[in-house]
């Protein structure tokens, strides 16, 4: 019980210094890419606690919570993450003139593995579960209930972008380049999945309570 209390506490101080030199650290560290050591170490935290997990019994990890609840939680995680890494970075998006501009291109390559590595994970917690009954009637109506979340914001923040756009002043839309318009349209996709993520999570967690 103390290795798995001390490892566990590990693995949280690791994620919160990924998360650290991800959203708060200097651009460089040592001549490090500070954005992208971040990005491998949370990923590398990602992969040792799904190990981890993956050493326990089947019956241990189906009590702490289902199958879909724990692609709930970690796809909130990712999903927030990747959202304040772009937030984060909204600055090199309006200060980019053209569309391979080196700072933008380290971000974008940044939020695409960690993307990727997500998906990895989702395939791999899948084929954890490829023996169990992964979906019944209540998973879908919280997958119904938490698409909802999803939609509402996405329309949410698409009308607030019209809004800005629109009735703003001419002169205070100098910052609305071409750039920070798509970027602004995927940190509205992105938002739409982590309240899809973070909705079926509530529900799922409030179920169990």
């Amino acid at each position: 019980m103390i290795v798995n209390r001390w490892s566990g506490l590990g693995l949280l101080l690791s994620a919160m210094f990924a998360l650290w030199l991800l959203l708060a650290s200097p651009d460089s560290l040592l001549g490090l890419d500070t954005g992208h050591v971040g990005m491998v170490l949370l990923i590398t935290t990602a992969w040792v606690s799904l190990f981890a997990v993956s050493r326990l019994p089947r019956d241990a990890v189906a009590e702490a919570a289902s199958p879909g609840e724990w692609n709930a939680w970690i796809g909130t995680v990712f999903m927030a993450a990747a959202v304040a890494y772009l937030v984060s970075n909204v600055d090199a998006f309006r200060a980019a003139t053209v569309w391979n501009d080196p700072v933008t291109g380290r971000v974008v390559r940044n939020l695409v593995a960690l993307l990727i590595a997500w998906s990895v994970l989702r395939g791999v917690l899948a084929r954890r579960w490829s023996e169990a009954v992964t979906e019944d009637e209540r998973d879908r109506e919280i997958a119904a209930k938490a698409a909802g979340w999803g939609r509402f914001g996405l329309v949410a923040f698409c009308v607030g972008v019209a809004g800005i756009l629109g009735l703003s002043p001419q002169d205070r839309l100098q910052w609305a380049s071409h750039l920070v318009i798509a970027n602004l349209l995927i940190l509205g996709l992105m938002l739409s999945c982590l309240l899809e993520y973070l909705g079926t999570a509530i529900y799922y967690w409030r179920d169990r309570h």
